[in-house]
This record gives structure tokens, C-alpha cells and sequence, in this order.
């Protein structure tokens, strides 16, 4: 039964959303009676493990293509690289938080308090994955006293969480550096680990052998630690369908652009692309978010919920 243009553009009108098209057809304005359909959200590869290893106050250009960190820039070369990623402030302890529960909590390193809310250390525990922080140079297993340098307590979210402040259990998971090679050889690494080194292997401090140096010389000593302790976990049959994500806390004081400067981050393992550079803008709550995905995690603390999704560098 034809219908005058008045008609059709009241039915129109007034049609529910799903029956619009069908309407427009009938009345002469398309020829579709079916809706554009959304393609499904990106499907992760089930991961063995995701390591967070976190180095200290450089920027971008410090490091990507500096020649005094040859094995860092191989990894980036061959594998993933973030070339717009951000720090979210300046100083340290809340780009650590952000990395960790997706707040900044704090705007000082001489923060002092408890954090009691959602972290990735509840997040995975509740989903009944494990997780450890390996910290170089903390005093024993279970340490949350003050910094004891070359260990530095601000690089060491887990030590400020209700859930290992009041549980034995959740503080045992803070382990020193040393014991990341027996877990490896013992079969036993936790899904998720973080790794930070100490103040003279992070670039923020000289090294031990040399307490007067030059910022080449810190930021030759992190590659160098980098190559010595992290190229065998990479080579390691326990690595096998893992991820390694390597990243700045923050940049250089001068530089605040986006909150705590330009920095590079790196993605390595089996399920990232090889040989990619995304020019898309992150800053950390997008690592905990990927750090959630990876696991299969559905639980995604403070800012990770809406953070940008990472999945660009995973192979689909």
C-alpha cells in the first residue's frame, strides 16, 4: 500500500531504531534491512606468564637508539616498541601505583600511608592466579620496613597494600631478585611478576663499582643488568608463551609532557608482534590493563577499566 513522503517521514519517526532501516527501504530511502554489525573485541592468547620489569627516570630518547644500550634496543628493534608512551606524573611511588592499582594515590615519594583499594595483586588473587615482586636488594623475603639501600621501598608498590600488610601469606609473595632464578629452574614462577632492580642497576643511581659516574655510564649498567639477568629468563623454556614488558617509572624532572614525560616501553614474547612500532598514546594504566587481559582477568583496578586497550601489539 503506497504512503505520501508526509507519512513515510512520521513512520520514520516514530519506528523503533531495530525496524529503521526496513522502514527506509519501504519508503524509498535504502535498500538495507539488516544493521551494521560490530566486529567482537580482540580474543587474547592464553599467556603462561607476564613479567613487568621497571627501570628509573629516562626519557624516550635516552634510551631508544643510544649506543650505550645495545641490548635494550635490539629488543625493540625486533620486537615491540611504544613509541608514544607516557609516565603519568612526577616522582616515582605514584607511576608505580598507577602501574599497579590504576591510581596515582599519591603525588610524593614520602608517602607513608596503606592503600586498601582494588590492586592487581587482589585482582589476581581472587581470580585465583599467583603473582611475586621481585625487588633486588630487599633485605628477605616478606620485608615492608623503610628502604634499606640499594633497595628503595618507593619502588615497591606491594609493600604498601592492605592485602599484604595484614596477611603473611600476600607478604611472602615479596621476594628478593635472587629467587626469580631458582623459581625459574624449580618450574614454579607465578603468572604475574614484577621485577625491579635495585637503585644501581635501575639507571636512577651510579653502580656500585663506580659511585662517581656519568648518566651513560647508569644507563650502560641497566643494559648491561638487563642482558645479564633478564636474556636467560627470554631464552628459558619457561618463558615459552609468556610476555615481557619493559618499562620507564617516569622521565626526566624537566620533562612533564603528559604528566611524567616521554618514555619507552617495550613488549616482547611469543604472543607479540615482532619488528612493530605503534604510534598510539599510552601511559601505565594501559599496562595494567594488558597485564589483566593477558591473564584472563576481568578485573581491572581504578584507571585500567578505561585506559586505551594495548591489544594492538598482541598477534590475533
Amino acid at each position: 500500500m503506497g504512503k505520501g513522503r508526509s507519512s513515510c517521514g512520521s513512520l520514520l519517526r516514530v519506528l523503533p531504531v531495530l525496524a529503521l532501516l526496513a522502514a527506509e527501504a519501504e519508503c524509498g530511502g535504502g535498500t538495507s534491512t539488516s544493521m551494521t554489525k560490530v566486529p567482537p573485541p580482540p580474543i587474547m592468547p592464553a599467556v603462561a606468564h607476564v613479567f613487568l620489569l621497571v627501570d628509573e627516570n629516562h626519557s624516550y630518547s635516552d634510551v631508544i637508539g643510544n649506543p650505550v644500550m645495545p641490548y635494550t634496543n635490539s629488543l625493540a628493534q625486533q620486537n615491540s616498541l611504544a613509541t608514544k608512551f607516557y609516565a603519568n606524573t612526577h616522582p616515582s611511588l605514584p607511576n608505580y601505583f598507577m602501574l599497579t592499582t590504576g591510581m596515582l594515590v599519591t603525588s610524593t615519594d614520602s608517602f607513608t600511608g596503606t592503600v586498601t583499594g582494588d590492586n592487581v595483586a587482589r585482582a589476581l588473587t581472587q581470580a585465583g592466579k599467583t603473582w611475586k615482586m621481585y625487588a633486588e636488594g630487599l633485605p628477605s623475603v616478606g620485608y615492608l620496613g623503610p628502604s634499606v639501600v640499594p633497595y628503595d621501598k618507593n619502588h615497591d608498590p606491594f609493600a604498601y597494600f592492605s592485602d599484604t600488610l595484614t596477611s603473611t601469606t600476600g607478604a611472602a609473595n615479596i621476594v628478593p631478585f635472587t629467587e626469580l632464578q631458582s623459581d625459574m629452574a624449580n618450574g614454579t614462577l607465578p603468572d604475574f611478576a614484577m621485577i625491579v632492580p635495585s637503585l644501581e642497576d635501575d639507571a636512577h643511581d651510579c653502580p656500585h663499582e663506580a659511585p662517581q659516574c656519568t648518566d651513560a655510564q647508569k644507563l650502560a649498567n641497566a643494559d648491561a643488568w638487563i642482558q645479564t639477568n633478564i636474556a636467560p629468563l627470554i631464552a628459558s623454556s619457561a618463558f615459552n608463551h609468556s610476555v615481557l614488558i619493559l618499562t620507564w617509572d617516569e622521565s626526566e624532572t624537566s620533562d612533564t609532557a603528559n604528566g611524567g614525560g616521554h618514555i619507552a616501553t617495550i613488549l616482547l614474547g611469543s604472543p607479540i608482534k615482532r619488528n612493530y612500532q605503534s604510534t598510539t598514546i599510552y601511559q601505565h594504566q594501559s599496562t595494567l590493563r594488558l597485564i589483566i587481559e593477558l591473564l584472563g582477568v576481568t578485573d581491572f583496578p581504578g584507571a585500567a577499566a578505561s585506559a586505551p586497550d594495548m591489544t594492538e601489539f598482541v598477534v590475533q
